[in-house]
């Protein structure tokens, strides 16, 4: 196992487990968008003050220009493969911009307004993340739509399972219009505390979570088998539905880890080149 296949192995499993059934010549090239996705998505959780966020994520933008104007990458763990990837794979410097821009707004602590506001956020923190590696399959374009549906029915089940983690920072994700209408304190959440109002409110969030996953499988009928790994998450996220209904789509109660049943899924799916 190459270091960065180990460096998506520790800090994306779900995503490693998709990228294990893309062809042996591309799977670099997957994990490699895979280590550069988590290291924007984790520098709110890494800063204190939303002016260093800010440069941290310039930092990669400013990265990812030299690599699209042909300079010599940056010695950096993951800039150096990230640029043989872009450069193998044609991969366009405006979706990785898509998906920094997204992550820019998590270094605002408050909630999005709207369903609509959250799934644009999601469309580009996780649906361009599914459009670059669908790039690196070799599909491109003709994915869009479902790395567009995919991206928000898997970003909106993962804001639902780490629903509890942000509580903890006191970081509320849920749409500020749909709390107001189900009555949900957010200091109850942030105090660990799920009652009626909040496994409603999820139990909404869920259902448009699987309508987009449901989108996405339809969208998938018109690819190449090729094309499955990138799209293998809404296997990963119907799973994890499934683990909240049973919940009664109450988030803490979610258990820490997947189970052996959902990686068979995705096994199975993976294998088969099918959703």
């Amino acid at each position: 196992m190459t270091s960065l296949a180990a460096f998506v192995r520790a800090h994306d499993p779900d995503r490693f487990l998709t990228a294990l059934f893309a062809p042996p010549e591309r799977r670099e090239a997957l994990f490699a968008l895979y280590a550069f996705n988590f290291e924007v998505a984790r520098v709110r959780e890494i800063v204190s003050d939303a002016m260093i966020g800010q440069i941290r994520l310039q930092w990669w933008r400013d990265a990812l220009t030299e690599i699209a104007e042909g300079r010599s990458p940056r010695a950096h763990e993951v800039v150096t493969p990230l640029a043989e990837a872009i450069r193998t794979h044609d991969l366009p410097l405006a979706t990785f911009e898509r998906l920094i821009d997204a992550r820019e707004l998590d270094l605002d602590d408050q909630p999005p307004p709207s369903l609509a506001s959250l799934s644009t956020y999601l469309d580009g923190a996780s649906g361009a993340l599914i459009e670059l590696a669908l790039g690196v399959l070799g599909t491109g374009a003709a994915g869009r739509q479902a790395a567009h549906a995919a991206g928000i029915g898997y970003g909106l089940t993962g804001l639902l399972r780490a629903l509890p983690f942000h509580a903890g920072a006191n970081r509320i994700y849920l749409p500020a219009d749909l709390t107001a209408r189900h009555g949900v304190e957010t200091d109850e959440i942030a105090a660990g505390k799920s009652g009626l109002p909040l496994r409603a409110l999820v139990a909404e969030l869920a259902g448009h979570a699987a309508e987009h996953l449901k989108a996405a499988r339809l969208a998938a009928r018109d690819l190449p088998k090729t094309a499955v790994p990138a799209l293998l998450p809404v296997v990963v996220a119907e799973g994890w539905l499934k683990a909240l209904d049973r919940a009664g789509h109450d988030p803490f109660a979610l258990p820490a880890e997947r189970g052996l049943p959902q990686v068979l899924r995705v096994g199975l799916a993976g294998w088969r080149g099918r959703l």
